[in-house]
């Protein structure tokens, strides 16, 4: 989640698109316009060594207000993948 955070903040569109599951990935990737300023994660369930699955509720922060999410991960090959949020 941390690193997908990253990505937006610096525009890094490759991660983005490495680290969403292929199977719920849009056709084309954004990070958007705006500048995002803090990540706080509320919640973690599952997502730990012997799971398959994980859930990241979280508020990221930026300059016209925030973005929250609860967003659900999947690991394929010993890779974490997002795959799909719900606000």
């Amino acid at each position: 989640m941390r690193s997908r955070y990253t990505a937006y903040v610096l525009g890094n569109l490759e991660h983005l698109w490495r680290t969403w599951d292929g199977r719920t990935r849009p056709d084309r990737v954004s990070p958007g316009d705006v500048r995002w300023t803090s990540l706080e994660i509320r919640e973690v369930v599952d997502g730990g060594p012997d799971d398959d699955t994980g859930i990241v509720d979280f508020v990221a922060r930026h300059d016209d207000g925030e973005h929250a999410e609860r967003s659900e991960f999947t690991r394929r090959g010993g890779r974490w993948f997002y795959t799909k949020g719900a606000s």
